[in-house]
């Protein structure tokens, strides 16, 4: 389970209005929610985001609410992977829960700038640059918690336990 992809760098606290709008939670359309992910903060991310690219952030990045719409938003707007210093514990555990794969690195949050390409590995917890001078880990994600992103969430695991 590795990931590549174009850095969106983002702060410390980025809170979960930040990241969807309060505004657009009566939306439950996935594409919907992307076309207005990160709106107030960073108007042009909707417009070019690109499959596969990865948000690198400080810490508590998640914090606020307890709403699904945030990490459904960054995962339906083509995001990857979020690499983080730490993340709010209700967002770490809806990414899972839907499916969006996290990481946790201190080094890496504060190397990595707008637009660098890095890749990222859950078995291993590398994240490495495109040009390999900058090289960090994370905790791998546990087994158990990569079936559930391969699954495509937590629904979709207990729906497929016995086939797995």
């Amino acid at each position: 389970m590795k990931y590549e992809g174009r850095v969106w760098k983002y702060g410390d606290h980025i809170d979960t209005d930040l990241i969807i709008p309060a505004r657009f939670l009566n939306v439950s359309d996935k594409d919907e929610l992307a076309k207005n992910c990160f709106a107030d903060l960073r108007p042009d991310f909707a417009r070019t985001v690109k499959p596969g690219d990865i948000i690198v952030a400080g810490v508590n990045f998640g914090c606020g609410s307890s709403r699904e719409h945030a990490p459904l938003a960054i995962k339906a707007a083509g995001i990857s992977v979020v690499i983080a210093k730490s993340f709010a514990r209700i967002f770490y555990r809806n990414a899972f829960n839907i499916g969006l794969p996290i990481l946790e690195s201190n080094d890496a949050a504060d190397e990595f700038s707008d637009g660098d390409l890095i890749s990222a590995d859950l078995i291993t917890g590398e994240i490495v640059s495109n040009d390999n001078s900058k090289r960090f880990f994370s905790k791998p994600i546990p087994d158990f918690m990569r079936n559930i992103i391969e699954s495509g969430g937590l629904v979709n695991y207990v729906r497929n336990k016995d086939t797995l």
